[in-house]
């Protein structure tokens, strides 16, 4: 099983990883939404979230999967998943976030196949690296429907791991309380996630995935590196979210460069932390 989902993941990145600025690169940036879009149309409709940049459309692209019991007597609010699909210039974007939207694409599959409590929703957000335009709108939309949400997950570059001691750099004051070791994945929340990321990081570290988790108070204004992705729109409108990630330039020295390419990349410890999103999400209670 683990030899499928790696090699699935391994499909998924060498359709991703390519220069795909929206504006720069915007045959690139097609391509990569095509796939996205073929690949989420396998488990059901896939929606069109569109917006507004200076002139220019871009789309969110959203695929909502059923709860296991999908009566209306019992209407649970939703588990959002999200991962940015843009880079920025210059960069074929392989951990940023091209590693998160195939992990995105494996949790579809999974979910579809055998679904949870919980409705979910997947969400392919455009222009992050722009200032987390696509989740922003898409956050302000759901607010704006007074629409509740179980948990809001980013995953946000998940596959760059370094044991060597010293790899791993913190924002001031948080290198006392954390390894030195850049080969675990982080679980970044508000307040309000911490019994979320607890059960979480306890499914990561079970099937042998190291996992950290550090809540942050105030939308994570205090510790402004914290709130580096889509999950800070939702802190901002009090949805619980959380960021997953590898702590990008905090470890990975190909952040923003063109060396952020495929061979760069831990596919074992990328299907590690796969593996532990799918128990995790399946035992949300």
């Amino acid at each position: 099983m683990k030899f499928n989902l790696q090699a699935r993941l391994q499909n998924h990145l060498n359709e991703i990883v390519r220069d795909r600025d929206p504006y720069l690169a915007s045959g690139g940036h097609f391509y990569v939404r095509q796939y996205i879009g073929r690949q989420l149309s396998q488990w059901g409709n896939v929606e069109i979230d569109e917006f507004q940049v200076r002139g220019k459309n871009h789309q969110n692209l959203v695929l909502n999967l059923s709860s296991i019991n999908n009566s209306k007597k019992q209407k649970l609010a939703p588990i959002l998943i999200g991962a940015h699909y843009d880079a920025v210039p210059g960069t074929p974007g392989a951990d940023d976030n091209a590693t998160g939207v195939a992990v995105l694409l494996e949790l579809a599959r999974e979910i579809s196949s055998q679904p949870l409590k919980y409705p979910v929703s997947l969400v392919a957000f455009d222009m992050e690296e722009y200032g987390l335009l696509g989740s922003q709108h898409y956050a302000e939309k759901l607010k704006q429907k007074q629409q509740q949400l179980r948990l809001m997950i980013s995953l946000e570059m998940l596959g760059y791991c370094d044991s060597t001691p010293n790899s791993q750099s913190y924002p001031t004051g948080l290198k006392y309380f954390y390894p030195n070791q850049g080969n675990f994945i982080a679980l970044i929340g508000n307040l309000l996630t911490i019994i979320d990321m607890c059960q979480m990081s306890r499914k990561f570290n079970k099937i042998g995935t190291n996992c950290q988790l550090l809540p942050v108070p105030n939308r994570g204004l205090i510790v402004p590196d914290t709130r580096r992705s889509d999950h800070a729109p939702f802190w901002d409108r009090g949805y619980n979210a959380i960021m997953i990630t590898d702590t990008a330039n905090m470890r990975n020295p190909n952040y923003h460069q063109k060396s952020d390419t495929i061979n760069t990349l831990n596919l074992d410890f990328l299907t590690g932390v796969c593996q532990g999103l799918i128990v995790a999400i399946r035992n949300i209670v």
